[in-house]
């Protein structure tokens, strides 16, 4: 009888241990969201797009279906923050490269310099495939205006900062969804590492 009660007592202490492990939260959805009519969340969306890539190709949302990606903005000519942050996109690069589930979306803000050769020419010396990590360029007012009203993040032309050009260094999380799951800062190792550790709960999410 004590045998008995005893193994309850060690099921229901491993039980209750169970109950208090805290659950896994989900990543926050950036954006400002709205209900429908039928009561259903419509969040925040990267809108459409079509730029050409460092292969000539068109690269738009549907190049995305189905992947989790993370997007920058850059200029190949930069010579203050772009270095470093293609250094740390290496690394989310490196870690993932094998998985099909994740890519990489850098945009140029600067399509006069930035021509589909030059991209070429960046993303080999990169060492990076192309059909991973897509370096886009097209019209500049649109990559602005994609970069403002999608991606929520600052880019434009300014005489006064060296290269001629300011933008965001945050590296963008984006979900199977077109929606923002994350912004993290590019420059910095630990927000980089921040967003692999975030992209690997994004991956958990579609698992279930």
């Amino acid at each position: 009888m004590r045998v008995t009660f005893v193994l309850y007592i060690v099921l229901l202490t491993m039980a209750s241990a169970c109950n208090l492990q805290p659950k896994e939260e989900k990543l926050k959805i950036y954006g400002r969201s709205e209900v429908s009519d039928a009561g259903d969340t419509i969040y925040h969306k990267i809108a459409d797009y079509k730029f050409v890539d460092q292969d000539s190709a068109w690269v738009t949302p549907e190049t995305f279906e189905g992947k989790v990606y993370v997007a920058d903005f850059f200029f190949t000519s930069c010579p203050t923050i772009c270095p470093i942050m293609k250094t740390q996109m290496l690394r989310v690069y490196e870690k993932y490269e094998a998985n099909p589930e994740v890519m990489i979306l850098s945009h140029s803000i600067d399509p006069k310099h930035d021509t589909v050769a030059v991209l070429k020419e960046f993303a080999e010396r990169l060492g990076v495939k192309s059909d991973k990590w897509h370096f886009i360029t097209g019209e500049k007012d649109d990559i602005f205006k994609l970069g403002q009203t999608s991606y929520m993040v600052a880019a434009t032309e300014d005489g006064s900062e060296p290269g001629g050009y300011v933008h965001s260094g945050a590296f963008i999380l984006v979900d199977k969804e077109r929606r923002i799951r994350g912004f993290y800062d590019g420059t910095v190792a630990e927000q980089v590492d921040k967003l692999m550790t975030d992209i690997d709960k994004l991956l958990k999410e579609y698992e279930k």
